[in-house]
């Protein structure tokens, strides 16, 4: 048992912790009563910007990230070297091909357990990836998986880092096949 430090941040390493208290016992801060699990405090969705997604096509698809009331999560260009970034990441079937992923900045913010301001995501985030059905890209449906990696922290403390699985769901037609944008909410340039 680590004694608290009065007015020192408390990194409490490993691999599978990743944990930062300040002024807080190394106990599991997910073990503690009312305290939430980390892998509840975001939920993410994934959308697709064409239905049908025609072969030899590029198009998008959005991960939006929901952090719950209360917490944040570390943007993915991070303030300190030691936090934990946000990321997408997707392990494409043969016929796909990841074209680039765009991160929306984040806010500084200033939390008990840091000295200095932090770049953070809260509330609701979008990362928009580019991705191209290519002309081999299987027709049908398609389920596409992603994973989302972050650190929840709340105004006291950091969680263990989390990997949630998303997938995004498309129709492939033929090259040339009409397509159609859907989910303008999200994909129009005033959400971008």
């Amino acid at each position: 048992m680590l004694k608290r430090a009065p007015g020192a941040m408390l990194l409490v390493a490993g691999a599978a912790c990743g944990m930062l208290l300040a002024g807080h016992s190394p106990s599991s801060a997910a073990g503690q009563i009312g305290v939430p699990r980390a892998n509840t405090l975001v939920t993410p969705s994934a959308y697709v910007s064409l239905e049908p997604v025609p072969r030899s096509r590029m198009f998008e698809i959005a991960v939006v990230v929901k952090v719950r009331e209360g917490f944040h999560v570390n943007a993915h260009e991070v303030s300190e070297q030691y936090l934990i970034p946000t990321e997408i990441s997707a392990e494409l079937p043969a016929g796909f091909r990841l074209m680039g992923i765009g991160y929306p900045k984040g806010t500084l913010r200033k939390f008990e357990f840091s000295e200095s301001r932090l770049n953070v995501y809260e509330g609701s985030v979008t990362v928009r990836m580019k991705v191209e059905a290519l002309g081999s890209a299987p027709l049908g449906r398609q389920s596409l998986p992603l994973k989302v990696r972050y650190q929840a922290c709340n105004e006291e403390a950091c969680f263990p880092p989390v990997n949630l699985p998303v997938t995004a769901e498309l129709q492939v037609a033929e090259r040339g096949a009409a397509a159609r944008a859907v989910h303008a909410e999200i994909f129009s340039p005033r959400s971008r």
